[in-house]
Parts: C-alpha cells; structure tokens; sequence
C-alpha cells in the first residue's frame, strides 16, 4: 500500500511502488485533467506541484510522493479562480489546449517563488512544451496574473 496526499486528500493505494505517478492520477484517482505527453519529462503536460514545486509526473514513481502533498490542476482551484486560471481565460491563451494545464501548474509555481517574474525568469521557468506555439501569450498570461495577484494583496 502506498499513501499519497493529492489535492489535499489521503488516499491509500494498492499500486505498485514504481508506477508513474502521473498514472495513478489519470488511471486510479480518475483526475485526468494531467495530461500524458512524451512520457520522458520532457513536454511538461503532465506537470504538477510536488510540495509547492512543479514536478514532471510521468516520470516520478508514485513511492516518491509518499509523504508530500501533490497537487494537480484540480486541485488549483475548485472554480478556476486561481489567478493563473483567470488571465488564460481572460486572455483566451490555449489554441488546442492539450498541454495548457501542465503550462497553468508550471506557471503558477513560478509566480509564486517569483510574484513579478522578468521575461527572462518566465523563459528559464516555463519549459513545457506547446506544439501549438502560444508562448506569447503564456508569457502575456503569466503577466497578467501577476497583476491579478498584485492587486489582490492590495485589496
């Protein structure tokens, strides 16, 4: 048995202790809003926050989360309210979308180490993968959420 934390619920699970953990979201927890992508930690679609840091799932044993607190794009926000969530939405970011919540997990990591990231800061965090090439506008999003968050502190 493997116990794991997941959007702040424990779950006792009997999978073996080097399944990806990327497929005991999708495949046991029914949380498919993870994405499988390259399968090698290399696209990023299946980003999540390990202890607060964005992880790549696909390639981390599910044994390895025994003890943190994972959190997958479920978990951001019930409502879409994280401020990430709201500039994609307000600023209609994805074109197929495929990758975009591995891009909203790594996004949201970054602001909150850097709450007023540089271009140079998002382009050395931000290095899923969008084969549609919309880096323009997840940088313009990254932005504008930390706006969002700036002018909710104010408030």
């Amino acid at each position: 048995m493997i116990e794991i934390t997941i959007n702040n619920r424990r779950h006792n699970l009997d999978v073996e202790a080097d399944t990806p953990l990327l497929w005991v979201i999708r495949d046991t927890l029914g949380l498919t809003g993870t994405k499988y992508g390259c399968g090698v930690g290399e696209c990023g679609a299946c980003t999540v926050h390990m202890n607060g840091e964005a992880v790549r799932s696909c390639t981390m044993e599910v044994s390895d989360a025994e003890g943190a607190n994972v959190t997958t794009i479920e978990g951001l926000s019930e409502d879409s309210s994280h401020p990430v969530q709201q500039a994609w939405l307000e600023l209609d970011v994805p074109q197929c979308g495929y990758c975009q919540s591995g891009q909203i997990m790594a996004a949201a990591a970054l602001l909150k180490e850097t709450p007023n990231p540089s271009d140079g800061d998002i382009e050395d965090a931000m290095t899923n993968i969008c084969r549609c090439g919309t880096y323009n506008g997840i940088r313009t999003g990254i932005k504008t959420a930390a706006k969002i968050i700036a002018a909710n502190k104010g408030s």
